[in-house]
């Protein structure tokens, strides 16, 4: 019994991944190095509310170019964080497709690596032929941490003026409802 609640334990660990302890985080981004904004401490609470803007970030795109969120201002974006590894984020590729697809015009999907090594991620993008943007994500970058990502997938929906219109973690239905909501 002992056994099967630190295996049932250790499994919580592995799916929550980049809890913060103390419930803060330090956006710092990539941006500090490329336009001096000072360091910003706001709350697991703020990153995941609506009407927050999103903190930008830059990282390199499959290509090895640099990409900034800020960059995509003036429409939707959705932030995919998933990985090659994560059996749910793969299950929702296919709905995931179909949604891009059906509202491509009104909005931009920028998939973030987590967890994979560069060659693993760059595999699965090709693998299972996803047509948005994406970019890496490497271990030692502050975006997941950013974020408050605590599970995969996570979808962060935000609005043509850079603000978080609704977080979602997991493979949710939801996601897709929304969706809907407002585009149609």
């Amino acid at each position: 019994m002992r056994k099967i609640f630190l295996l049932i334990t250790l499994f919580g660990i592995t799916l929550v991944g980049c809890a913060n302890n103390d419930g803060k985080v330090q956006v710092k981004g990539d941006q500090e190095s490329v336009n001096n904004t000072p360091m910003v401490e706001i709350t697991e609470n703020d990153v995941n509310a609506s009407d927050v803007v999103a903190p930008d970030f830059t990282l390199n795109d499959i290509n090895g170019k640099p990409l900034s969120l800020s960059s995509l201002r003036g429409k939707y974006v959705i932030l995919d964080f998933w990985g090659s590894w994560c059996s749910w984020c793969i299950k929702g590729i296919p709905e995931m497709k179909n949604y891009y697809n059906k509202y491509k015009e009104k909005f931009e999907i920028l998939g973030v690596d987590c967890n994979d090594t560069e060659q693993k991620w760059k595999d699965a993008v090709k693998k299972y032929e996803l047509p948005w943007l994406h970019v890496y994500n490497p271990r030692d970058s502050k975006v997941l941490e950013t974020y408050n990502i605590e599970g995969f997938p996570t979808k962060i929906i935000i609005d043509p003026d850079g603000k978080i219109v609704k977080t979602i973690i997991g493979e949710d239905p939801e996601f897709y409802t929304l969706l809907d909501q407002l585009f149609q």
